[in-house]
Formats: C-alpha cells, structure tokens, sequence
C-alpha cells in the first residue's frame, strides 16, 4: 500500500515537474521567435564580421537566408524519438542495405584495409557508420547547409548548439577544403557521405586519397577515412566487437535496480543504460547470449542497454559508436549492421 502511494505521488510530482519545463520551454521559443530571423541574422552577421570575415564572403554565405519551418519540424520529431526500436531497425536496416554493404566491401577491400591499418577501426563497424548515416553516399541530404543551421541558431531549442556549429561552417566555407556549392546536407546541417557536423568536419575529416582537399561529398577514401578517424578519437579499441543481443532471466531483471545503477554522466543514452560490470557477473546472474549460449568468457566489462523487448550487452566500444550519435537506436542498428557485414 505504502509503495503504490509513494509510486502515485511520484508519478504527479514527475508530471507537474515535466509540464513546468514544457511550459518553460515554449516560453522561451515563443520569446525567441518573436525576435524576427531578419534582425536575428544581421545580428549574427555582424559578430561574424567582427571575427574578421569579409562583408563580401558573408554575403555569399549568409545573404538573403530565409528560415525552413520544416527544419524545425523536422528537429522537433526525429525518428529516434518517434518510433520503436525494432520499427526503427527494420526501415534502416534492410536487406538491400545489408546487400550493399557486403557488396561494397569487396569492391573496396584494398582501402578498407589501408583504412583500418591507420586508424585501427575494423571495416565492418566503418561500413555501418557509412549505410545508416548516407545509405552509402546514395542519401546525403539537399538542404543548404547555412540555411538549415541559420534557422537552428535562430530557434531556440539549441540555439547555442547550432550558432557554434554555424560558425564553423563559416570556418570550412573560408579554407580552400570545400568548395561552397558542395556544403549541402540534412536539416541538421549535417554534411556529406558521413554526415558530420561543421565541428566535427574541422575535427575529423581526413584527405586520404592524397588531392589536397577533405572532400568528405565525392571520395570514397576521403569518406571511410574519416569516419574510422573520429572512432579512433572516440576510443575506438582495435580486437573488440561491441556488444551482442542477450536473454536476462525475469528474476534478475526484477531485482536489476538493486544489482546494477544506471550511470550518472554522459549523454542521455548513456545515463539510460547500467554501469558496467565484469562478463562473468553477468554470466553468474544468468544472462545469456540470444539462443541460449552462454557469454564468452573473456575479462571485460559490459553494460545492460534495453531497447524495449530487446535486451542487448555492450563493451566500451558501444560508447565509441554513441558518440557519433547519442541514441541507444541508431548505435544499437550500427552494431547489428555491421555484425551481418562480417
């Protein structure tokens, strides 16, 4: 009796606590948006200046910018959000997607491995990033790339988010990597055949076919390297997979929150997923492989992700493929992708 009113004064206290943010939320967007983009943007246009950018060069950049309602919208509603893991998987995840990817592996087998010998990032795992991000090149978004990120910064969901990541596309647009008519992407603002973010772009993006430019639209080389490069500077660990489906028995999973915390720091798929504990721990509180086998017995540490009816064990290397985007769906269908790409 005790633990169900505790658990309804719980559930009112979360519900008024969470229709307050919402209410603080829309507030803050209606505060914001009343601020019209045109003064928002002459604005913007004039610290850009002042960090030394040309009038001319930001009027090729920035001049004559309009808002995209639908990329907001489309802010607003991601698929990671939206729908169920395993709806999720089945429409990213293919056949045609697993075909392709097996295909493409054999046609560029010599620089998959000149690849993975540089940056120590197994093909399979770089040719997964590349078919969920672009379906290998064939989807890289049409939205200018100034244009979706001007309306992000202007909105205020993650105005200041986007406003550095506008910045630096302001940075990419001034080198002599990128020519400006190539800087289209999604509606996020994320950029060619790995869709990398301005930031990470600046960060990441490698010229490894050798012409002088990170040309992260058009090389393959360019491309495949720069995705195993930011895996390796996320702590990609050469010699391990990531994780594997799992069967937890109901008692421990009844008695889970007792056994394991959930984690406290990262991004929010992070903080959703337990703290880590060694293989055999789990093995001795009778979680097995899906099918029934029992857990490798190797010493390392894992972590309990669950993905609705899905129950999924996950190394250090799992966190490496959240870093390329913090959600439990997209990484948990880099995995399985890559486990049939083997």
């Amino acid at each position: 009796m005790y633990s169900t009113t505790r658990l309804v004064i719980t559930s009112l206290i979360t519900i008024a606590l969470l229709t307050s943010g919402v209410l603080t939320i829309r507030a803050k967007n209606k505060q914001a948006l009343e601020t019209p983009f045109e003064q928002w943007l002459e604005s913007f246009i004039s610290e850009a200046r002042e960090r030394g950018y040309s009038s001319v060069f930001l009027e090729s950049t920035l001049g004559d910018l309009k808002p995209l309602q639908r990329v907001i919208r489309s802010d607003r509603t991601q698929a990671e959000l939206t729908l169920d893991f395993n709806r999720y998987y089945q429409t990213r995840v293919t056949p045609s997607v697993i075909e392709r990817g097996r295909k493409l592996k054999k046609q560029h087998r010599k620089l998959l491995d000149r690849v993975a010998e540089t940056f120590g990032v197994p093909p399979r795992f770089i040719l997964a990033i590349w078919g969920m991000e672009s379906r290998y090149g064939q989807v890289q978004g049409k939205t200018p790339v100034f244009q979706a990120l001007a309306t992000l910064a202007w909105e205020p969901r993650r105005a200041k988010f986007f406003r550095t990541q506008l910045f630096d596309a302001l940075a990419i647009a001034a080198s002599s990597d990128v020519e400006a008519t190539w800087m289209l992407g999604s509606w996020a603002g994320a950029m060619g055949q790995p869709q990398f973010m301005p930031s990470s772009y600046l960060q990441y993006a490698v010229d490894f076919d050798g012409d002088g430019k990170r040309n992260i639209w058009n090389s393959t080389a360019d491309v495949l390297a720069s995705i195993a490069h930011y895996l390796q500077e996320h702590g990609w660990k050469n010699g391990r997979t990531w994780g594997r489906p799992v069967i937890v028995p109901s008692a421990t999973q009844a008695q889970l929150p007792e056994i394991v915390s959930q984690r406290s720091q990262g991004c929010s798929a992070k903080r959703n997923m337990t703290d880590r504990l060694p293989l055999n721990q789990w093995h001795e509180l009778g979680v097995r492989r899906l099918g029934g086998n029992v857990l490798p017995k190797v010493t390392i540490d894992a972590s309990l992700v669950e993905a609705e009816s899905n129950t999924f064990l996950v190394y250090g290397n799992y966190d490496t493929l959240l870093s390329y985007n913090c959600a439990h769906y997209y990484a948990l269908s880099v995995g399985l992708l890559a486990d049939q790409l083997d």
